[in-house]
């Protein structure tokens, strides 16, 4: 006869599936949070202008930018191929239907001169002709 209780030799359990779930949505959360923490480190440095431009408030505007190095940003989103057509789709998509909305477009002022003139020609394929260029006033002190 047996008169040991086996019910006191089972060893404690820890429930691990619950912990995990938690995990999961904290990571994506933080990748998703990620993404846009990168579109806000983005640096531009305008080329300079005479403090003679006009500026008229013609209510949102698509803002297209190009960094340093050539690579384009449409709105918020990075266009991950440099060619004509994925630039085409990736405003087209941001833009919608409304071509006749003001386009500003951002070039760091070491930009070289083929990525400006391929966002242009993107926009003048689609249609875009409310085209301004950003810049910052020069000192005139130099």
């Amino acid at each position: 006869m047996k008169f040991t209780d086996d019910k006191s030799l089972d060893e404690p359990e820890i429930n691990v599936i619950s912990l995990i779930d938690v995990i999961l949505v904290l990571l994506i959360f933080f990748m998703a949070t990620a993404t846009f923490e990168q579109q806000s480190r983005l640096k531009v440095s305008l080329p300079q202008a005479s403090n003679n431009s006009t500026e008229k408030d013609q209510g949102p505007s698509l803002v297209v930018q190009i960094n340093a190095e050539g690579r384009f940003f449409v709105g918020n989103s990075e266009v991950i191929n440099e060619g004509l057509e994925t630039l085409k789709a990736a405003i087209a998509l941001t833009a919608g239907d409304k071509r006749d909305q003001r386009v500003i477009l951002r070039a760091d002022g070491r930009t070289p001169h083929q990525s400006v003139i391929t966002a242009m020609d993107a926009l003048s394929q689609l249609g875009f002709v409310n085209l301004s260029i950003a810049t910052v006033r020069r000192d005139d002190k130099n």
